[in-house]
């Protein structure tokens, strides 16, 4: 399981180097991309920090530059791009997706994550399109039997999946026991020096241990 996490002080680069953490950039960040290791981009469209969703996307057309930006930085060391997503509604996520999916790839060459949201199971899912299932979506939904059903389809079908919002060891020990690769959340907005031990401490529990499936 690997954990993806906001670079924002030189402990945190520090353990992104290496391999311990990798990094997740969006773009009104506004931190400084690691030299080293590796790192996914996040489009902002989920909740911000008032709560609200798509308060860090910055518009279509900025979004598609700042893609230009960061892949011309490295696209070896990119772990995927998320297209455009709509919190809680799979259909309308499909429609804003499709329009960035080959831009994505053909453009700048980078892997292409679909956000899973709410009702995602009761649709045809466009397997083709994307490299990365990222398990967005309501928390009941994330934790419920539809994403979880279609995180072991993902597997069958040779795709990676990430979760996101993953903020507890409980909830990282889930995101293991079901399949994810990596996941991402906010436990080093806040503090992050001094939660970065717990963490990597949350990361080797999960890495050497047998998961759990309890998801709370």
């Amino acid at each position: 399981m690997l954990y993806l996490a906001n670079p924002s002080t030189p402990a945190v680069r520090d353990a992104q180097a290496p391999g311990l953490l990798a990094a997740i950039m969006t773009p009104r960040q506004g931190n400084r991309l690691p030299a080293d290791g590796l790192f996914a981009i996040d489009n902002g469209c989920g909740p911000g920090k008032d709560g609200q969703p798509g308060t860090g996307y910055p518009g279509d057309r900025a979004y598609l530059e700042w893609l230009s930006r960061m892949s011309a930085k490295s696209q070896r060391r990119c772990l995927f791009a998320t297209a455009p997503d709509v919190l809680a509604d799979a259909a309308a996520t499909i429609e804003r997706s499709a329009r960035f999916v080959y831009r994505v790839r053909a453009w700048f060459g980078l892997p292409v994550a679909l956000v899973a949201q709410d009702g995602l199971e009761r649709l045809d899912v466009p397997w083709s399109w994307f490299d990365v299932l990222f398990l967005g979506g309501s928390t009941d939904w994330k934790l419920g039997p539809a994403a979880r059903a279609l995180t072991a389809d993902a597997k069958r079908r040779g795709k990676r999946v990430h979760m996101g919002r993953v903020n507890s060891l409980k909830r990282l020990r889930y995101a293991d026991a079901i399949g994810c690769d990596s996941a991402d959340g906010t436990y080093l907005t806040y503090a992050p020096d001094a939660n970065l031990p717990h963490l990597l401490a949350w990361l080797r529990t999960v890495n050497d241990q047998a998961p759990l499936w309890s998801a709370a």
